[in-house]
């Protein structure tokens, strides 16, 4: 993911994304660097590299989710970027930090370290695939 600093210049960042409802959302934190730069400017360009040499290019607008909802928009996006985890989580837990968390306890882990959801407005998209 990349933002833009004060000065104009990017700052990229690894993170994980995944399609929740037909739209692009990521995790982060109230006091992250990047929440910071798309606080100021919501500009950003993910680059997906889903196997081999391909990648793909999004230029996007992002909306920050916030508030009491967001521990469960939370869950439901860690539960799909978690659905083809090998192994799998115990039924009905998630894994935070390696460790697996029941819903309770990763609400509040949520909550605890003040998490928020990038949402992703495509502008456009580009790169190389097969």
């Amino acid at each position: 993911m990349i933002t833009l600093r004060r000065d104009g210049s990017p700052h990229a960042v690894r993170v994980g994304v995944a399609l929740v409802d037909g739209k692009i959302w990521s995790s982060g934190t109230v006091d992250r660097v990047r929440t910071r730069h798309l606080r100021r400017d919501p500009r950003a360009t993910l680059i997906v590299f889903p196997s081999g040499r391909e990648a793909l290019s999004i230029d996007a607008t992002v909306n920050i989710l916030e508030g009491p909802d967001v521990p469960e928009l939370s869950w439901k996006l860690f539960s799909v970027m978690q659905r083809a985890m090998t192994p799998a989580p115990p039924p009905d837990h998630l894994m935070w930090y390696g460790k697996p968390k029941t819903r309770e306890e990763f609400l509040q882990a949520m909550i605890d370290e003040r998490r928020l959801i990038y949402e992703f407005d495509v502008i456009r998209e580009y790169g190389q695939q097969r």
